[in-house]
């Protein structure tokens, strides 16, 4: 009896902590991270339900941005390597290939028109240090969906977790536990976002995946004034990137899991057997 008492009195102790404490560290001291918004609401210069006419915006795309852009699956290979990219723009300037697949039709659509304020980065880019693409804002609306309707005739029919990582995070991002470099040199990116991008062979473990979907989605949410930018990503594509931050860096989580119930078990008969030992230990002074 004096026994159940005990466990009576921890299962009290845990409970207080566990519904009493931890939600006012996590929720108070440490609010929830913000929901995704895959939508990207707050992006309305552009209205992205317009039907565009993707030969136009072939047209556009090689008056446009081939100078700066590879587009290697149309044959439009990149005019510089990477570090001479990276020096140049401060980033290396990402492939368009895939941009189809990777981007939210709304969110690609308002940063052609002004990337700055689609990637909420305005407090880092000012009119003396303006942000290495420039606005396309003198574009009509159509015009711009006539580039967003290109990028997605031209998207892949599917990619591979790794392979949307890497077009997402691989230009500034490594990856070492996938034997993956950032295609921006260190010291250019350190030069240019005012910190390293850190690699993210760990980042599923120690931020988790709740908040490696608020962040992604828009740093600001949870770290004011970062230079990471607002990546613009849909949803399909943002859960490859974190599935593939998780098959790296967490690859053992649905063994680890599987044998969560078979500890408890463990510790289940283990107490049962101690609890018999001493009965039988003490059982002449009870």
């Amino acid at each position: 009896m004096r026994e159940f008492k005990i466990l009576v009195v921890l299962f009290a102790i845990v409970g207080f902590t566990y519904y009493g404490i931890e939600p006012y560290a996590h929720h108070i001291m440490h609010p929830e991270p913000v929901e995704a918004d895959f939508n990207f609401k707050d992006l309305k210069d552009i209205d992205s339900s317009l039907k565009g006419d993707a030969q136009n915006g072939k047209t556009l795309v090689e008056a446009n941005c081939v100078a700066c852009h590879s587009i290697e699956s149309q044959g439009h290979m990149p005019l510089m390597d990477d570090a001479t990219n990276a020096a140049s723009y401060g980033v290396v300037p990402p492939d368009l290939s895939t941009a189809g697949n990777l981007y939210n039709k709304n969110y690609l659509a308002n940063f052609i028109a002004n990337p700055a304020k689609a990637m909420h980065l305005e407090h880092k880019y000012s009119e003396t240090k303006p942000f290495p693409m420039p606005s396309y804002n003198w574009m009509t609306p159509k015009e711009i969906m006539d580039i967003v309707a290109y990028f997605e005739s031209i998207k892949a029919k599917e990619l591979t977790h790794k392979e949307s990582f890497e077009n997402a995070c691989g230009r500034c991002h490594s990856m070492a536990y996938a034997g993956i470099s950032a295609k921006t040199p260190g010291k250019v990116a350190t030069s240019h976002f005012g910190s390293t991008p850190p690699d993210l062979s760990q980042y599923i473990k120690s931020r988790g995946e709740h908040y490696l979907h608020s962040f992604i989605n828009d740093p600001q949410n949870l770290l004011k004034g970062t230079a990471m930018p607002r990546v613009g990503l849909t949803q399909e594509t943002q859960e490859d990137v974190i599935a593939f931050m998780e098959e790296t860096g967490d690859r053992k989580k649905d063994e680890r899991n599987a044998l969560g119930i078979w500890v408890i078990l463990f510790f289940v008969l283990m107490s049962g057997l101690a609890i018999a030992w001493k009965r039988e230990i003490w059982k002449d002074l009870h």
